[in-house]
């Protein structure tokens, strides 16, 4: 007699059953996954891009502007922004640059100062150099800002001064973008021509020591006609 065997059937209950189901991405869905992972992916290779050159064009800057400080110098940088250049200033120099703006703080660790847009918070012959870095446009009164400047400096000092010029109709242009861009966050921007600031260096009481041309290109996100002014009091 012929023994078959028969496997026990057993029945899954309707809620094991359900979890042992998978569900089967769609082809949609799939799709969007991977979009929102290369979405996501390029932001953060851009955010990276724009720090990158951010922290780069301030090295240059410090770079530069370090040839004409003298090393242990106390600098003063007026509307430090983000705060690099005054940070790569002060590891170049050996020295502490403190930093003033309206902003409660920055990016970059420095010694941070916030400014009430009227009197610096420094005291009288402070320091040995003031930088204005592309800040004067900004200033609702630039007299009054050179005449804080005076008051800072020693005796022998430099204000060193960075200025996009309005000397085109393309480099016009690029300034009323500018003004566009900044006058609800800083109050409208007032551009002025070589022979205007050379005027307003004069009225405020400084001497031009040195006046160079600078490279529309130094920005490709920016290209305007750039100067670099090197002023100290007319005493």
């Amino acid at each position: 007699m012929n023994v078959v065997r028969q496997t026990p059937v057993y029945e899954v209950p309707n809620q094991v059953a359900q979890t042992l189901v998978c569900e089967i991405p769609t082809y949609e869905s799939q799709t969007k996954v991977c979009a929102t992972g290369i979405l996501h992916g390029l932001k953060r290779r851009l955010a990276r891009e724009r720090r990158r050159r951010k922290v780069g064009r301030a090295y240059d800057m410090a770079v530069e502007i370090a040839r004409v400080v003298p090393r242990g110098s106390e600098v003063l940088d007026v509307g430090c922004g983000n705060g690099f250049i005054a940070h790569h200033l002060s590891a170049i120099l050996g020295a502490n640059v403190t930093g003033i703006d309206v902003m409660d703080k920055t990016e970059a660790p420095i010694g941070y100062l916030r400014y009430d847009r009227e009197q610096f918070p420094a005291p009288d012959n402070s320091y040995d150099a003031v930088l204005l870095c592309y800040v004067l446009h900004h200033a609702q009164d630039a007299a009054l800002v050179l005449k804080e400047v005076r008051r800072v400096l020693r005796a022998g000092g430099v204000a060193i001064i960075y200025e996009d010029i309005p000397q085109s109709w393309w480099d016009k242009g690029m300034c009323l973008v500018h003004h566009l861009l900044w006058k609800r966050r800083t109050g409208p921007c007032a551009f002025r021509t070589d022979s205007e600031w050379r005027r307003q260096f004069n009225y405020s009481g400084f001497e031009l020591v040195k006046n160079r041309a600078l490279s529309r290109t130094r920005n490709f996100t920016h290209l305007v006609a750039r100067r670099t002014y090197v002023i100290r009091r007319a005493d």
